[in-house]
């Protein structure tokens, strides 16, 4: 007897239907993503404007900014600036966020590809290695 889909996406880890701790949608963490990426590039142009890399290296270093901004955000306190705009947070399924999960999953979504593969859950590669989720605060 093949196995009958969750209810609603969430339920199979035990989180809420809607509201507070239930998944965010992947247009809310796509929003937040973008708006992420918009304050890389922004802290990236200014270091640039004070001479600390050249123009060549402007993609590379938004890059950067971005995996340390996230890192050290959620490390912090569980949302980068996006997710905080947008209402959204990471948290850890089976325990804490420490700084080797939080850097793993930013290095999967840095890849781009790992996160467009989802599961029922609408998690990606990234959330599933991880042990992680994206939900609403």
């Amino acid at each position: 007897m093949p196995e009958s889909r969750p209810a609603y996406p969430g339920e199979t880890l035990g989180l809420p239907k809607s509201g507070p701790g239930s998944l965010a949608s992947m247009g809310r963490r796509l929003a937040a993503l973008a708006i992420d990426w918009l304050i890389a590039y922004g802290l990236a142009a200014l270091a640039m404007a004070f001479g600390m890399f050249s123009e060549r290296m402007l993609s590379t270093a938004v890059l950067v900014v971005w995996f340390l901004l996230g890192a050290v955000a959620v490390r912090l306190y569980g949302f980068t600036p996006g997710q905080l705009a947008l209402g959204l947070q990471v948290v850890a399924l089976d325990g804490r966020l420490g700084i080797g999960r939080v850097a793993a999953r930013g290095l999967l979504v840095a890849l781009v590809v790992p996160a467009l593969f989802t599961d029922w859950d609408g998690r990606g590669i990234q959330d599933r290695v991880t042990n992680t989720a994206v939900v609403r605060r």
